[in-house]
């Protein structure tokens, strides 16, 4: 058995596919509402905000700041999970924190994207990583 944690291939859903071909081509796309304006995480087909349908991919530039994360210690591998609040949005994403000193996290810090490879074929999924 290894002790290298592993990622889970997610399930791709028609309506999410273009979300998971843009993390292949190294791109983070965040839902908006051509309705309300607002921009929503997960990607889903309608707004979660107002309820309309008419939704559209727009590209992150992957950056944001941790609003608040934990760090699993009692495993094999340490992780950390945080709320990522990404920038000029409201939206803020459940993530891994990956490449850094758990130690010297903090809420507020600047973190940039990082796609980190699933097992099998399946797509890769949005980490962060410090700035």
């Amino acid at each position: 058995m290894s002790d290298k944690r592993t990622i889970p291939a997610p399930h791709v859903e028609e309506e999410t596919r273009p979300y998971w071909e843009g993390l292949r081509d190294g791109k983070l796309l965040v839902k908006h509402c051509r309705t309300c304006e607002a921009a929503h995480h997960y990607p889903r087909s309608f707004c979660p905000h107002c309820g309309s349908d008419d939704t559209y991919f727009k590209e992150s530039d992957g950056r944001g700041k941790i609003y608040s994360y934990s760090v699993f210690r009692a495993v094999p591998e340490p992780y950390a999970i945080a709320y990522v609040t990404l920038a000029g949005t409201d939206i803020s994403m459940m993530t891994n924190i990956v490449n850094c000193d758990l130690d010297r996290l903090a809420i507020g810090q600047e973190v940039k994207l990082c796609i980190v490879d699933t097992e099998g074929d399946g797509p890769p999924v949005p980490m962060f990583e410090p700035v």
